[in-house]
């Protein structure tokens, strides 16, 4: 198991660039808390599961450009990009904030943007 917050984070995405979505879920807590500011919140596993099976048809590609943590927080800046079913690419930058708990990503504050 990973033991700095840059390792999980780095293994989680390693994971869903495979679509190992399941993959991914194992280094998040089980009442996980995702939200996209401005648009929703997820919580709990299940929810993300859901998410990332309708909005991943297939693996996202994710470029980390940088990552800073301090405490059992950890912030990562980069870009990703989403094929959806219908085979169109969407661009977009981000920044999130995670809240790391027991090793487990607990908590993710996304501010996302298209580019």
């Amino acid at each position: 198991m990973p033991t700095t917050p840059q390792q999980i984070l780095e293994q989680a995405n390693a994971a869903i660039s495979r679509g190992d979505v399941d993959g991914f879920l194992r280094f998040c807590t089980d009442d996980t808390t995702w939200t996209f500011l401005g648009d929703r919140t997820l919580s709990g596993k299940q929810a993300v599961r859901e998410w990332m099976r309708a909005t991943y048809h297939e693996p996202p590609r994710v470029e980390v450009h940088r990552m800073i943590s301090q405490g059992d927080h950890l912030v990562a800046i980069g870009e990703i990009r989403v094929t959806d079913d219908k085979g169109s690419t969407t661009h977009h930058a981000y920044c999130d904030v995670w809240r790391i708990q027991d090793g487990r990503l607990a908590e993710l504050e996304a501010y996302v943007v298209p580019i």
